[in-house]
């Protein structure tokens, strides 16, 4: 077998009658498959073990010789191989034709290979193929030309005519005939000729041709050999036939195809044996061409085969095309053993580090494990009896698991897995009961909750596995987000809440409540009042004051803190006794609810990095489910307070439409003047209600306080519940006129009721298909840029590009800190106010201090290293990608950055809505926004809504009359170009306007293909930048620039040659920019002409297809397409991107399976343990126990062989590299004992050692 690990590319090509034959161990020469009495394969059939090898190891099919030791013999009596029936899964056969058939991908398929090198057309071509008409192979001395069609009529008159003088057949023969005589080199001449002297169709065709003859030139593949006179048969077991319990047979479809195959190669051999009539003959061999067509490519033509049931039989072709295929079934993702799954239930005790793991799964899972360790503690005495012992579950084997499981991660992985936190490891914890425990602050990035939600465990086995675990995905070293770079493991809900409740104070609420809800003890207002405070000398003092219920969690106190006295409350200082004292962190003294949590978790994992941050959120996650608890918030339905004044705001909104509706009917304003006032009149009602009712809520108010703090809800649902539901929209989207004006704790009427169900269900059937629609985008988004990994430190590029706020109107979207923060700048930014003071060097990293210290500076825009400008060939760099937003830090060489971009912007597709928006009435076209708009712009279609642009610049005249508006363009020549400006759009340019080129004439979206035309690469790539950045911001989600720019730079890796020169490169050809820059490089060198080539934005789905890798591709979308044009072209596959390496199983070409860590080998650090210059090994301090040394390390600095000892502690370096690049710091250091292992002991002793001596 070959070994995937040995080879560095893949290349496709069409297979030779002789290599068919080459690769072939027998031909197969029966239709037969098994004997229905012994079961056992027919000889020279579908399963022969002549051909095929052993069904049963060692054993031949007589059963003469059994047992490895004839290992290599050919049994003299059956010719069967002894050897290992694996075999069966890997050896070919092959059918000999009677007669040649053509392959259908290659005349059947868009564009038709042989029609375009024969010149015929896929029409003609089919006839002659099929036997409906001849071709004329040599024409001799006859006025025929070559390859003309003749129908049987004309064929015999010319029969007649000149006798045989000339040559003409049918058929796949006559096919391979004519294939065979073509001169490819003479016909590239003539083409390339043609393409220099003629234009229009001509060219085209010419180009066309030219493309395919080059192909077969420079991939060695022969033009016959897209004709087949041999048949391969694939190994048996890979289409099976198995036994089904009653008796009967399953079998795979290939098997009938290929019997029908068989069947009629034998019976037209027999034909031609006999002589038989030519008609019987042709029919025949019509028959076999169409039995191949079905074995490769079943359905393609006519009507497909169909098995029992007139279900269509599965070919060749189908086996690999869709999700059921090969492809994207077996290769891309695969079924694993060692894996569980069961419900999930909340566990509030664990450490964010940690989950509960039910002990039987454990046992099950870790059962190789807990058996080796029982023959190692001698509690079994071989392997057999210690399995025995866990599948009766004796009581000893508890104590052996709990024993293996400690340091040994786990998986855990919630479906749909949309982005990389949606997988991550944790210290699994036995647990009673059936059900998976998690911690309540990982909810988040899984998007889980506890109503049935269901996860899977896996779990790493080897050593490297196990390690990448532990430092790369445990769920403590994965607070952030890769999207943004904020917090994504924080508190929500009842710990908000409770947290809310506990730093609460009345007199700093900002909110809209009366102020003379003061709450607290009398005692606590009175002293207020006479200006004395309870003064406490120390935290633990206030804490005692109020265990006695001397004072109330939110009163005002002053309390020692450090070496100060503040001014604040006992529950503030609770809060701040959580935050640990080594931080030095300045005491947080004001209500805490999510905005404030959020910044101040950001801020702690910043300065104090993931181990110290885990600690953290543990601590206030405790702190606020207790104090959810202690509060006592429940909800009534009178805890909903509808406002006094509710009643009058609607009397005067009722008398206002009526002044409205009088003035319609008397004629003084349209129809869509009295919608649009209405609207109006109700949506201001509406808010005036929220209004009141928000000044009418006392702040504690359970319901009002969930919405305030952040916990659940928003003051729009608190409205629904208390103020008055307000307008609805209608089917169409259309607001509708009539307003709700019930609250739903006094009910609605029926009307208003039917009203709101139109909003609820357009909610429930919107959420349905958005989740495909973004599933789908996020594919596509992955395929584009799953070859997009750091692969250098720094290109050396001198661009970048400029950055500003993004606007939309005044409204600023993203504001340009956001843009800069973890960016590298370009060039050294200066200080305005005094053009002295240097903010940032050049290529130094823009961290938050600084950004903020440029906003300062009023600096509008700023230039940066962008991905959009990277050098890199492949991939792109460190210092262009900027920092990585999960870690904070500068991004490791060997990150999948493609795959983080497409995840960050596909994860969050199910929040953006789906509809067009229907402004209501309101004379403006439909705008596209939220999920729609975002396929738009990567698909780089042409938009809904185009708005015109000018081709030129120049100054504008605007003419606007009746029927027609116009606004003519004078060109610096003094020439006009008119634009037509369709009814109903906003112009935006007015009279006089200077324009430039590309500039839009009126709002609507721009057509990207236009912009990249008329004003460059920048404009695009910063126009699709802006647009997708305002989709994502409209709904409240943040991205991060770099992930877009990611995306766009792999929609323009492309370039379209205009003029070829001297290369091998044909006009309208794709390329790669790089490929482009490469030859021309070596062509100006030798003086010769270079080729010329322009830009293009592809969408995302064709710039997928168009990768330079046919596995990638071929998995993608339109498999046998990209096979067909690959096979044609010989194309190789370089494997550099990860959907490759997958496909062929070799470690992916990111993170640790980067080649530059690959070969890593484990090199202890520290002085000499034995005097002979062997060092000795740096103890890791591990997260979650006592520092466990990289012990093959270990052992190997001592000279000693691996201990069984070895097998239990987990080598934690076996995955990191020696370099900095990924030195991954900050491990969280829970309870390190001071002890040491039992390995570094033991190593001790041997060594005559002290444990302390070892570092």
């Amino acid at each position: 077998m070959l070994d995937v690990n040995n080879f560095d590319a893949m290349r496709i090509g069409l297979a030779s009658p002789e290599q068919i034959r080459a690769w072939s161990f027998g031909e197969v020469k029966k239709p037969e498959t098994i004997n229905y009495r012994t079961l056992k394969p027919e000889r020279d059939g579908l399963f022969c073990e002549k051909i095929f090898g052993p069904t049963k190891d060692w054993e031949c099919h007589c059963g003469k010789y059994k047992r490895i030791r004839f290992k290599g013999m050919i049994c003299d009596r059956c010719q069967v191989e002894i050897t290992r029936a694996k075999v069966r899964r890997e050896r070919m056969g092959h059918i000999e034709l009677a007669t040649p058939v053509s392959h259908i991908w290659y005349f059947k398929g868009v564009p038709s290979r042989i029609g375009i090198l024969l010149d015929m057309s896929p029409r003609q071509l089919e006839k002659v193929i099929y036997f409906a008409a001849y071709v004329v192979i040599d024409p001799g001395q006859t006025p025929l030309a070559k390859r003309e069609i003749l129908t049987e009529q004309k064929y015999r008159e010319h029969r007649e005519k000149y006798g045989n003088a000339f040559k003409a057949g049918m058929g796949a023969e006559a096919v391979r005939e004519l294939l065979r005589d073509l001169n490819l080199r003479k016909l590239q001449e003539d083409l390339r000729r043609e393409y220099h002297d003629t234009s229009g169709q001509k060219r085209v065709k010419a180009i066309k041709r030219l493309e395919v003859v080059e192909a077969f030139i420079q991939s060695g593949n022969k033009p016959e050999w897209m004709v087949l006179s041999a048949v391969p048969v694939i190994a048996p077991e890979l289409r099976p036939m198995v036994q089904l319990d009653g008796g009967r047979f399953a079998t795979s479809d290939l098997n009938d195809l290929y019997r029908r195959v068989i069947n009629r190669n034998n019976r037209l051999k027999r034909l031609l044996e006999l002589n038989a009539p030519e008609i019987i003959i042709k029919n025949e061999k019509r028959m076999l061409q169409e039995a191949v067509d079905a074995l490769i490519d079943n359905g393609r033509r006519g009507r497909p085969v169909t098995g029992p049931n007139n279900r269509p039989l599965k070919s060749l072709s189908d086996i690999l095309k869709g999700k059921q295929g090969r492809f994207r079934q077996n290769l891309l993702g695969k079924r694993v053993d060692y894996s569980g799954r069961s419900v999930i239930v909340v566990g509030p005790n664990l450490k964010l580090h940690q989950c509960g793991l039910p002990k039987e799964m454990a046992l099950e899972l870790f059962k190789p494990f807990v058996m080796k360790k029982l023959v190692d503690r001698g509690q079994a005495h071989n392997i057999k009896s210690a399995k025995r012992m866990v599948e009766r579950v004796r009581p000893e084997v508890w104590d052996v698991l709990d024993e293996v499981i400690q340091q040994h991660p786990v998986l855990l992985n919630r479906a749909p897995t949309l982005h990389r936190l949606g997988i991550q490891a944790f210290e699994p914890v036995l647990v009673e009961g059936k059900a998976i425990q998690i911690h309540p602050l990982v909810c988040t990035p899984y998007n889980a909750d506890f109503d049935g939600d269901q996860m899977a465990v896996h779990l790493p086995l080897s050593a490297g596995a196990q390690a990448e675990a532990r430092i790369l995905m445990l769920s403590a070293n994965n607070i952030m987000r890769p999207a943004f770079g904020d917090p994504v493991s924080i508190p929500t809900q009842d710990m908000i809440l409770g947290l809310y409740y506990l730093t609460f104070n009345i007199e700093e609420y900002k909110g809209p409540a009366k102020a003379h809800l003061l709450n607290g003890t009398a005692a606590a207002a009175l002293a207020e009042k006479n200006g004395k405070l309870p003064v406490f000398s120390g935290p633990k003092e206030a804490q005692m004051a109020l265990d006695f219920k001397a004072i109330d969690v939110q009163d005002w106190i002053k309390v020692r803190w450090k070496d100060e006295i503040v001014r604040t409350t006992v529950g503030r200082v609770i809060f701040n006794l959580a935050v640990p004292a080594e931080w030095n962190m300045p005491f947080v003294n004001k209500i805490i609810d999510k905005g404030t949590l959020r910044k101040l978790i950001a801020e702690c994992y910043r300065k104090y990095g993931n181990a110290e941050t885990a600690k953290f959120l543990d601590a206030i996650k405790s702190l606020g489910f207790r104090y959810a608890t202690v509060s006592g918030t429940t909800v009534s339905i009178s805890d909903v307070v509808v406002p006094p004044e509710k009643d009058e705001l609607l009397q005067a909104a009722d008398r206002k439409v009526e002044e409205i509706n009088r003035l319609f009917e008397q004629g003084f304003i349209s129809e869509e003047e009295q919608y649009n006032q209405t609207i109006e009149v109700w949506s201001k009602t509406s808010d005036e209600v929220t209004g009141v009712m928000q000044a009418a809520q006392d702040p504690l108010n359970p319901v009002f306080m969930m919405a305030t703090s952040g916990a659940r809800g928003s003051l729009a649902q608190v409205k629904q519940l208390g103020g008055m539901r307000g307008l609805m929209a209608d089917p169409s989207g259309r607001i509708l006129a009539i307003p709700i004006k019930a609250n739903l704790k006094e009910g609605l009427t029926v009307l208003e009721y039917f009203i709101s169900t139109h909003g609820a269900r357009k909610g429930l059937a919107d959420t349905a298909l958005r989740t495909a629609d973004s599933g789908y985008l996020t594919r596509r988004l992955v395929d584009v840029s799953q070859d997009v990994i750091i692969r250098e430190e720094d290109c050396g590029t001198a661009e970048g590009i400029d950055v500003a706020d993004i606007r939309a109107g005044k409204e600023i979207i993203e504001p340009l800190y956001n843009r800069i923060v973890g960016r590298r700048a370009l060039e050294t930014v200066i200080d305005p106010r005094d053009g002295k003071t240097v903010i940032v060097k050049r290529d130094e990293e823009i961290d938050e201090e600084k950004a903020q210290a440029i906003i300062d500076s009023g600096v509008g825009e700023v230039k940066i290293r962008s991905v959009l400008t990277c050098r890199a060939k492949f991939g792109v760099c460190a210092m262009c990608y900027g920092r990585d937003l999960a870690t904070g830090k500068k991004v490791d060489i060997g990150e999948a950055v493609g795959i983080i971009a497409a995840q960050s912007i596909g994860e969050p597709g199910t929040q953006l809505t789906l509809r067009t928006f229907h402004t209501g009435g309101v004379a403006t076209e439909d705008i596209i926004t939220g999920l729609p708009r975002v396929e738009e712009l990567f698909e780089a279609r042409k938009p809904k809504g185009q708005a015109v642009m000018t081709e030129v610049a120049g100054t504008a005249h605007v003419i606007e009359e009746k029927n027609e508006r116009k606004i003519i363009v004078t060109d610096e020549g003094g020439e006009e170009h008119t634009y037509d400006i369709p009814p109903k759009t906003r112009a935006i340019v007015k009279e006089g306007d200077k324009v430039e080129a590309g500039d839009p004439l009126h709002e609507g979206s721009l057509n990207p293909h236009d912009v990249l035309r008329l004003k460059g690469e920048r404009a695009i790539q910063n126009y699709l930048v802006r647009e997708v950045q305002k989709v994502y911001r409209s709904q409240g989600v943040d991205i991060n620039d770099k992930h877009i720019e990611v995306i766009v730079r792999s929609m323009m890796r492309k370039v379209k040659v205009v003029e070829g020169g001297d290369t091998r490169f044909l006009p309208g050809q794709l390329i790669e920019s790089s490929h482009l820059a490469d030859e021309n490089e070596k062509l100006i060198e030798k003086g010769k002409t270079p080729a010329t080539g322009a830009p293009v934005l592809l969408g995302v789905t064709k710039a997928s297809l168009a990768t330079e890798s046919f596995l990638s591709a071929a998995s993608f979308q339109e498999t046998t397409r990209v096979l067909t044009e690959a096979a044609i072209k010989g194309k190789h596959d370089p494997l550099l991107g990860l959907k490759e390496n997958v496909i062929i199983g070799k470690l992916i070409p990111a993170g640790t399976g980067m080649s530059r860590y690959r070969s890593i080998e484990i090199e202890p650090e520290g002085q000499d343990v034995d005097g002979e210059g062997r060092p000795r090994t740096q103890a890791y301090e591990e997260y979650g126990g006592p520092g466990l040394a990289d012990e093959a390390a270990l052992l190997e600095a001592i000279g000693q062989g691996p201990s069984e000892e070895a097998q239990r502690l987990h080598v934690a370096a076996a995955a990191r590299a020696p370099e900095p690049a990924v030195q991954y710091e900050g491990e969280y250091d829970v309870d390190v004992t001071p002890e040491p292992s039992p390995l570094e002991v033991q190593l001790s002793k041997r060594k005559g050692i002290s444990p302390e001596d070892l570092p």
